[in-house]
């Protein structure tokens, strides 16, 4: 159950970007930056409950692994982020990272 929390404070940890990202052009600027703040409650929370069955370092590192990546994603996708080779191979990285502090745990 440990890492079903993980994945679910992984997932609300990109949602507080992304509301703050949309806020900095939405009409309803203060509905999208009270989602991101909902987001990071719920991602804190999640990543409390995920930490009582994986160690500290692994969940930290997997975590943000997984946010910055998708960030990253949505980014480039969505909001015209730079798409270089290098941001590229920085994002394979992170996910080496995280595989590799999987499989050891």
């Amino acid at each position: 159950m440990s890492w079903f929390y993980l994945l679910l404070a992984s997932i609300f940890e990109v949602g507080w970007p992304f509301g703050l990202k949309i806020a900095t052009f939405s009409n309803y600027k203060i509905l999208w930056i009270i989602f991101a703040i909902i987001a990071m409650a719920l991602s804190g929370i999640f990543l409390y409950f995920a930490q009582k069955g994986i160690p500290i370092g692994t969940a930290y590192a997997i975590w943000t692994g997984i946010g910055a990546s998708c960030t990253f994603l949505i980014g480039v996708l969505f909001f015209n982020d730079a798409l270089s080779l290098m941001r590229i191979l920085g994002i394979l990285l992170i996910i080496a990272g995280i595989a590799c502090l999987k499989a050891g745990s």
